[in-house]
């Protein structure tokens, strides 16, 4: 059984439907597809970062990258 949404749109909206059903896609056909599709962006994107935070580091360079700029900040205040 299908759920029924109402929404509210400001003109921004209302424009970006017209570019949606400019090919002649109903405005409810027009929106379905694009929750769809935001959902999907969503999904990829949240995979993507997990397999961002899986990738291997390699093996540290023995630099203290915060020493580093600790260093070079405390040459800027002199």
């Amino acid at each position: 059984m299908a759920d029924t949404v109402t929404i509210r749109t400001d003109p921004e909206t209302e424009r970006a439907l017209d570019v949606l059903t400019a090919d002649g896609d109903s405005r409810s056909a027009a929106i379905r597809q694009a929750v769809l599709e935001a959902a999907r962006r969503k999904e990829r994107a949240a995979a993507m970062r997990r397999a961002a935070l899986r990738m291997p580091l390699g093996e540290p360079d023995g630099i203290d990258v915060g020493a580093e700029i600790s260093r070079d900040r405390e040459g800027e205040n002199r």
